[in-house]
């Protein structure tokens, strides 16, 4: 008969939601301090420099936000002046997203900065690690 306790410590979903939130905040306080970004406008900010126009839905879907975060995040900065909101001529009821200069100019610094933390939350892992570990988050993902 097996152990009826789950024991959290070697519970591999907890420990992967414990690491992702470790990740998150230091990424979140990070930001927050240096561009006063929230991780959902990073998250956007990051699909439209990658994306071009996109829209609402498409950044939702590429990033598992749920649409109310991903509506507060570009709101935040549209009023912010990081982002311009088009009318999607293909869909009435949606905008096309794209950052505005000052949005660019909030980017350029991100980009640095993303990978200058990615480099230190991941530095005791090395390359075939780093691989491995990408390749396993991709398959948990799919």
């Amino acid at each position: 008969m097996s152990d009826p306790l789950l024991k959290l410590d070697s519970f591999l979903p907890y420990k992967l939601s414990l690491a992702s939130n470790l990740v998150s905040d230091v990424i979140a306080e990070s930001y927050q301090k240096l561009f006063a970004l929230k991780v959902p406008e990073w998250r956007v900010l990051a699909v439209i420099a990658e994306a071009g126009r996109p829209t609402q839905l498409e950044i939702g879907q590429r990033t598992g936000m749920d649409k109310v975060t991903v509506s507060r995040a570009t709101l935040a900065m549209e009023a912010r002046g990081l982002i311009v909101r088009c009318p999607n001529p293909a869909d009435g009821r949606s905008h096309l997203l794209t950052l505005s200069h000052a949005g660019i100019a909030l980017y350029r610094p991100v980009v640095p900065q993303a990978r200058e933390l990615e480099a230190v939350i991941f530095d005791s892992l090395d390359e075939l690690g780093l691989v491995r570990f990408a390749s396993i988050l991709d398959r948990l993902r799919s």
